[in-house]
């Protein structure tokens, strides 16, 4: 009869811990969903944004103010366009998308919801969700993302938030390098880091043929723009496709996109992601 009653105890302890790990887990789960009007919406296409600030956002920002101007391509699609904020929780999405990311800068208009609007509109069954994950920060050279780093780590550990209960990682969107035309070791070591970051990026994201979509620049902030761009438009690696910026529209600073070249960008960007067939 002891050795029974000791078994029961043993069963009705299993039986508690089991309620409080399978809710607690749930709990954890129901933070990485969506939830709109009542039902929950698992976000299965995630796309990371990351860089420096064209990817963060200046459109719209003239002397440290954004003008608020948010064109149609640019709309927040509750429910269908989120963002992964820095609370690592998922919420909808509007510009500017990097506010709490990129948070030593005033931040405006990027590529993000540009890009997302597109893929959305694209959708023929109308069931995409897209789920984008900010990660780009303001002046950043491209030393400061070698893996490892500060801005690396955040970036990876993010990604791995916001996979979480099912999402996949469609793509890497990059746009960086303007920090990066100042000094010309830096601009001439460019193409070795960029590509050490990718193939980095693509091992610790566990997805090898990672899909990489990466900008090429507009501008720079220093003399070696033009290394720095032949970098990246001779970047030859699988799965890595370069969309270009150059000749479009700039801020008055002369550095960062406007608000319409942002939209521009945005779009190639979606047009290369769903002519390479890895958007879903």
């Amino acid at each position: 009869m002891a050795n029974n009653g000791l078994k029961l105890t043993i069963f009705f302890v299993f039986i508690i811990i089991y309620e409080y790990w399978s809710s607690h887990i749930n709990t954890h789960i129901a933070n990485l969903t969506y939830t709109s009007n009542g039902s929950n919406r698992l976000i299965k296409d995630v796309f990371i944004l990351a860089g420096q600030s064209n990817m963060a956002g200046r459109g719209g920002v003239i002397n440290g103010t954004w003008d608020g101007l948010i064109v149609p391509e640019m709309k927040p699609k509750p429910g269908k366009i989120l963002r992964l904020g820095g609370n690592l929780r998922w919420e909808d999405a509007k510009e500017p998308l990097h506010f709490d990311i990129d948070v030593n800068k005033t931040c405006g208009v990027g590529p993000g919801m540009a890009f997302a609007n597109a893929l959305v509109r694209s959708d023929p069954h109308h069931s995409r969700v897209v789920g984008l994950v900010p990660c780009a920060i303001g002046g950043s050279g491209i030393g400061e993302w070698s893996r490892g780093g500060r801005l690396y780590k955040k970036l990876v550990k993010r990604a791995a938030v916001a996979v979480q209960g099912g999402g996949v990682i469609r793509a890497v969107l990059w746009f960086q390098g303007e920090r990066d035309t100042v000094n010309l070791t830096d601009a001439q070591s460019y193409k070795e880091n960029l590509r050490n970051l990718f193939i980095d990026l693509r091992t610790d994201l566990k997805s090898p043929l990672l899909p990489v979509i990466q900008v090429a620049l507009a501008s720079g902030e220093g003399p070696f723009e033009e290394t720095v761009r032949e970098a990246q438009l001779g970047m030859r690696l699988p799965n890595v496709v370069t969309v270009d910026a150059k000749g479009l529209q700039l801020q008055p600073d002369g550095l960062h996109l406007s608000t319409h070249a942002q939209v521009q960008v945005g779009e190639m960007l979606a047009h290369a992601i769903l002519q390479s067939n890895c958007s879903r």
